[in-house]
């Protein structure tokens, strides 16, 4: 009776324990996030709105977004709520009259002015914090080279300092220092990305291949020089994105804005062919 009697207590706290040690799966909740990281690359920049309109047909919305230079005017006017089609509009509502505002030679020959107030007007005054999406403007700190992301303050003055061509427009002064072109520091930010809390980052580079630009302008000229200098930087930093949507606008000026059309279509057939993948970077990460 004593035998059984025990037997049974023995069976009871082996069941007690099993019950205890039996892994449980936990659900923290946590949406997947994704972040679209849109590059400079000047006039080639009207591509990105290519890029948000087939995503948009798709149904693929990110949660973040972040910019360099071209990508960084893009970018803002997309987080502030304008979609695919808004944007198109504005695009034939930018052209080298909004960001011509010239000066006297003074380490550059255009302020910027004009730019900051197209995008502080397009965005409706509303500071980078109270913009429809979690937004950043990468530029580059012209003392020390490091790359800054801006996401508060003045939409438009951080724009306008990720788009500052050195020797074109005037260093952007924020807060005491100097800042410039973000594409001398993250040409395609896709760190940026992951650091505003990015789980899948889709990349649009539209970087030219040196071989492809004309360089009749001195303008020309120094996008040349940062596409040769952004080459290995971009390819390294690309490395880390899930996917990298490439529209064919190589063959894009840097000044051409009359080709807008074109970078628009490029960047929606571009986005197109990467759809497979992206639905597949999405799955994997447990977003629908």
């Amino acid at each position: 009776m004593m035998r059984q009697l025990l037997l049974i207590v023995a069976l009871a706290t082996l069941a007690v324990s099993g019950c205890a040690s039996k892994p449980t799966v936990q659900t923290t909740g946590k949406p997947v996030k994704l972040a679209l990281a849109l590059g400079g690359g000047a006039a080639r920049g009207f591509a990105h709105v290519g890029v948000i309109k087939a995503l948009e047909s798709q149904g693929i919305v990110p949660d973040i977004v972040v910019g360099t230079s071209a990508g960084a005017v893009v970018g803002a006017l997309y987080a502030a709520g304008n979609g695919g089609f808004e944007l198109q509009k504005l695009a034939h509502r930018l052209d080298e009259t909004k960001i011509s505002d010239w000066s006297l030679p003074d380490r550059g020959v255009l302020k910027g002015d004009s730019l900051q107030q197209f995008i502080n007007d397009a965005v409706g005054q509303r500071p980078l914090e109270a913009l429809n999406k979690p937004f950043g403007a990468v530029a580059t700190d012209l003392r020390n080279g490091d790359s800054v992301v801006f996401r508060t303050g003045n939409t438009g003055m951080a724009v306008r300092a990720s788009a500052t061509v050195p020797g074109i427009f005037q260093p952007v002064r924020i807060n005491g220092r100097e800042y410039v072109d973000g594409g001398l520091s993250s040409l395609i930010p896709v760190r940026a990305a992951r650091e505003m809390g990015a789980d899948v980052v889709i990349a649009v580079d539209i970087s030219a291949r040196p071989g492809n630009q004309p360089v009749r302008s001195t303008f020309d000229i120094l996008m040349q020089t940062f596409t040769i200098m952004g080459q290995s930087l971009a390819r390294y930093e690309l490395q880390e994105a899930d996917v990298v949507i490439r529209p064919q606008v190589g063959a894009v000026g840097s000044t051409e804005f009359q080709a807008r059309h074109d970078a628009i279509l490029e960047g929606e057939k571009a986005a197109q062919a990467a759809l497979p993948k992206i639905r597949e970077a999405l799955k994997k990460a447990g977003r629908s």
